[in-house]
């Protein structure tokens, strides 16, 4: 048998989650003023929105941002399609320490994120921790 048809299909590592692209989707999960604080990012939360509704640079260099990028997008495929609230947009805002914390402190502090986000009633003032 050919090796190519041994070989497992290639699949994303975010197959299945739908990516925020435009500026405005982001200033509406910030407006949402749901969010937690962790010492290598910041997760915001946002209910969805329904029927018609439709930053600056602060980590490192470029190699220390794309591999900051490439940490979030893989510990959010790894927790969100478990934890994640149906119906509700995340974003998730790397910090200075993200490139360099430990991956299973990043996906601790993503599901612990998760949880305080559940916790919180939607447009209430967030708590940091």
């Amino acid at each position: 048998m050919p090796r190519a048809e041994l070989a497992r299909p290639v699949r994303s590592m975010t197959a299945g989650l739908v990516r925020l692209k435009t500026r405005a989707d982001f200033v509406r999960v910030a407006a949402g003023r749901s969010r937690a604080v962790r010492p290598a990012f910041i997760v915001q939360a946002a209910p969805q929105p329904t029927g018609d509704d439709n930053s600056g640079r602060k980590v490192g260099n470029a190699v220390v941002r794309n591999r900051a990028k490439r940490r979030l997008r893989a510990i959010a495929a790894e927790v969100l399609p478990r934890k994640a609230r149906p119906g509700t947009d995340y974003v998730i805002v790397a910090r200075a320490t993200t490139s360099e914390r430990p991956y299973a402190e990043l996906v601790a502090d993503l599901e612990g994120a998760l949880r305080q986000l559940d916790r919180q009633k939607p447009g209430a003032r967030p708590a940091s921790g």
